[in-house]
């Protein structure tokens, strides 16, 4: 059992003083998010835009929130209004718990938009989230560089994927929008994502001393963000990345892979752990 990546992944946990969780969309899939993995996976989730033609890269165009708001927000609004009634699985709260046993200074990135290691109870201080947050809004336009928390009440019509209205900007009454990096965006807004950068920038720099543990969960590589990453910060000889993910695991030595998901990794890793 010492040998097995599980037990490594133990050890490594153990031996840290700082740990990194990067995140794709795989690890929401434990708390009944669709991954959205290929078209047909899209389609699963929102057979609607199956009938209309459309990809997720088409739905997720911010050009909507110029055309036809009530179509644009008929996605992005069913969106909001699921990751606010998913509850984070298990997983998440075993990371905390990690963090608070063996006193491991810890930072999320994550290319998920969906606000879920917040409200799992990770500190927003501690969340670089690349892609924005579906949970703050800005101008479509926009007519100023504000980011503000949505609080939006959003109604969707789910036979036509319209909202019943659209959120306004504060400043000049025109459309809202989420503040996400969408697909062949160019009006994003990315001072709050550069912040967190800032913020993961002067972690790293205070935890470079130290023995780093990277815990890599749902992180595909058609968009390889969060993968990437991941083996750079495994680049340094005091790193060890654990990649989970059930379709695409590989990574070379010494790092550790697990071909399942998250949950059931992190499990296994706490069934050693808690014999300590």
């Amino acid at each position: 059992m010492s040998d097995s990546p599980y037990a490594q992944a133990a050890d490594a946990i153990r031996n840290a003083t700082a740990m990194v969780i990067t995140a794709g969309a795989g690890i929401g899939v434990d708390s009944g998010l669709p991954d959205f993995r290929g078209n047909q996976g899209f389609w699963n989730a929102y057979p609607m835009y199956e009938r209309l033609g459309l990809s997720f890269v088409q739905a997720a165009n911010p050009e909507h929130f110029e055309r036809d708001p009530l179509f644009g927000w008929g996605f992005y609004g069913h969106r909001t209004n699921l990751y606010r009634s998913t509850v984070p699985h298990t997983g998440f709260s075993l990371l905390q718990d990690w963090c608070k046993r063996y006193s491991l200074d810890h930072f999320v990135v994550t290319s998920n938009v969906d606000g879920q290691f917040q409200k799992a109870g990770f500190g927003e201080e501690r969340v670089l989230e690349v892609h924005g947050s579906i949970h703050h809004l800005q101008c479509t336009v926009p007519c100023n560089r504000s980011i503000w928390p949505n609080r939006e009440k959003i109604t969707i019509d789910e036979s036509t994927m319209r909202a019943e209205s659209a959120p306004e900007c504060p400043s000049c009454k025109r459309v809202a929008r989420p503040n996400i990096l969408m697909f062949g965006d160019y009006s994003w807004l990315h001072q709050r994502t550069s912040d967190q950068e800032d913020n993961f920038d002067s972690f790293l720099q205070q935890s470079q001393s130290g023995q780093l543990v990277v815990v890599e969960m749902g992180a595909g590589s058609a968009i390889p963000t969060i993968r990437n990453l991941s083996e750079r910060l495994g680049r340094s000889p005091k790193a060890k990345v654990l990649r989970i993910n059930p379709r695409e695991p590989q990574i070379g030595a010494p790092h550790l892979s697990f071909a399942c998901g998250a949950v059931a990794a992190l499990e296994k890793i706490e069934e050693i752990l808690k014999v300590d």
